[in-house]
C-alpha cells in the first residue's frame, strides 16, 4: 500500500504562494485564527497553521475565547477583527459552542477575508462550481491531494463518511465538480459498511477516531483521513484504523502526515490570494 502524505503535495503548495507572495512586493499578508475553546482538534490544527505561516513568511495572529464565552462580546469582538484593515484573511475554528450563533457569525465574517469558506457567499460559489470564492480548506486539500498523486477521480464512486459544512458537504461538491459520482453517508445511514465498500476514494471526516476499519474498504481503494482526533493515550489518530486498512486499500492518507499538512498549505495559498485581492 503506498501511504499518500502531505509533505510532497504541501512543497509544491509552497512553491506556488512564494511566486504569489514576490508579486505583492514586499507585502506580507496576515492571517487571524479565531478559536473559541481548547478542544484537542482546534489545538492541532491552530499550531499547525501558525507553523505553516512562519514557514512560508506569512504573518498569523491568535484571537482565542474561552469556552462559555457569551455572544453578545464574541459577536463585539470578531466583528473588530473582521473589520481590521491588517488582517487579510480569517480562520474560525469550528464547530462552535452552542451560545454561538453559528449563522449569525458566518455572515458576519467579509467573503473577501472568509479563508475558509464559511460565508453564505462563499458557501454559494462552492455549489456553483465557482472557483473566484474560497472553498473550505480542508475539503480542498482532499482533491488536492487525490490530484497530486494522480488519483483518478473522474467517473469514480466516491463515498465521504461524515456530512458536516467544515467538510462532507463542500467536498461532496468538488468531487461532483471532478465529475466523481458521490455518496455522503452520516450517523443515520443503514449499513454503513456495505456502503463504504462500494468506494474507490474513502473519506472519512466524522471526527470518531478509528471508526474506519478494513471492513469498510474495498480491496484497492483510495483511503483518505481527515479525521485528528486525540486517542486513549493521548496521541493523535484519524478516523481510519491506518494499520488495518492497509491490508486492503492501494493507498491511504496517515494520521498525522496527511491531508493535515496539506490544509494548512491551501490555507496560506488561500491567505496570499485574499491579500492580492484587497491590494488590487
Amino acid at each position: 500500500m503506498i501511504a499518500l502524505k502531505g509533505a510532497e503535495v504541501s512543497a509544491k503548495i509552497q512553491a506556488q504562494v512564494e511566486r504569489q507572495l514576490e508579486e505583492l512586493g514586499g507585502y506580507v499578508p496576515c492571517l487571524a485564527i479565531v478559536r473559541v475553546g481548547e478542544r484537542p482538534d482546534d489545538l492541532s490544527y491552530e499550531k499547525g497553521a501558525l507553523s505553516r505561516m512562519k514557514k512560508y513568511g506569512l504573518r498569523a495572529e491568535s484571537y482565542s475565547f474561552p469556552e462559555d464565552v457569551s455572544m453578545e462580546k464574541f459577536r463585539e469582538k470578531f466583528r473588530n477583527i473582521s473589520g481590521d484593515d491588517r488582517i487579510d484573511g480569517i480562520l474560525l475554528l469550528r464547530p462552535l459552542p452552542p451560545q454561538l450563533d453559528e449563522k449569525e457569525i458566518e455572515r458576519m465574517i467579509d467573503p473577501a477575508k472568509d479563508l475558509d469558506g464559511i460565508s453564505p457567499e462563499n458557501i454559494a460559489r462552492v455549489f456553483a462550481g465557482d472557483e473566484t470564492g474560497f472553498a473550505p480548506c480542508t475539503a480542498e486539500a482532499v482533491v488536492r491531494m487525490l490530484k497530486s498523486y494522480e488519483v483518478p477521480i473522474e467517473g469514480k464512486r466516491a463515498v465521504i463518511v461524515g456530512r458536516s459544512a467544515v467538510v462532507g458537504r463542500p467536498l461532496a461538491m468538488l468531487l461532483l465538480k471532478e465529475h466523481a459520482t458521490v455518496t455522503v453517508c452520516h450517523t443515520r445511514t443503514r449499513d454503513l459498511e456495505r456502503v463504504c465498500r462500494e468506494a474507490e476514494i474513502l473519506v472519512a471526516a466524522a471526527g470518531k477516531p478509528r471508526m474506519i476499519g478494513a471492513a469498510h474498504v474495498r480491496e484497492g481503494a483510495v483511503a483518505v483521513d481527515v479525521g485528528i482526533n486525540v486517542d486513549e493515550n493521548g496521541k493523535l489518530c484519524g478516523d481510519i484504523d491506518f494499520e488495518a486498512v492497509s491490508e486492503k486499500a492501494s493507498m491511504a492518507t496517515p494520521v498525522p502526515g496527511g491531508v493535515g499538512a496539506v490544509t494548512t498549505a491551501v490555507l496560506a495559498e488561500h491567505l496570499v490570494r485574499a491579500a492580492a485581492m484587497r491590494r488590487k
